[in-house]
């Protein structure tokens, strides 16, 4: 892993990489916001990635396992099942277990390396940042992308 200077906007924090060796690169947007969740994908899906909208953990659960995703970009403040349990339980399963989650979260740095660092996200990216980013931190779980 590269060093990341303080108070970064997103960091990775696992050698986790993306199994994925072809364009588009499928991600799960899991958020709770609907219009949020769906301008991101609209963002994401011109870089190219082919993205799907989970509106709850439980839900996320079920589309991964169906879908599996090279992905999965996971709200962690979510009604009834948060994205932590969410991300606990996709792990558990063999089909979603290696897939690179990153929590997609309001919470300062602090927060976040608090909270989640020692958990089963491979990273994080703060939210409000500009969509850029999050494809950066995306890239740098080894997105293969093609030549020319």
């Amino acid at each position: 892993m590269q060093p990341y200077p303080k108070n970064s906007l997103s960091r990775a924090w696992t050698d986790r990489r993306i199994a994925a060796y072809i364009e588009p690169l499928r991600v799960l947007i899991v958020d709770d916001n609907l219009n949020g969740a769906e301008a991101l994908a609209a963002y994401l899906s011109l870089d190219p990635m082919e993205c799907r909208i989970s509106l709850s953990g439980a839900q996320a659960i079920e589309m991964a396992t169906a879908w599996v995703p090279d992905v999965i970009v996971m709200d962690i403040s979510m009604p009834e099942l948060n994205g932590l349990e969410a991300t606990h339980a996709l792990r558990r399963d063999l089909r979603t277990g290696s897939i690179v989650i990153i929590a997609f979260t309001a919470l300062d740095e602090a927060e976040v390396l608090r909270h989640l660092l020692h958990t089963s996200f491979d990273g994080y990216c703060q939210k409000g940042q500009s969509p850029g980013v999050l494809i950066a931190l995306i890239d740098s779980f080894g997105r293969q992308r093609p030549i020319g």
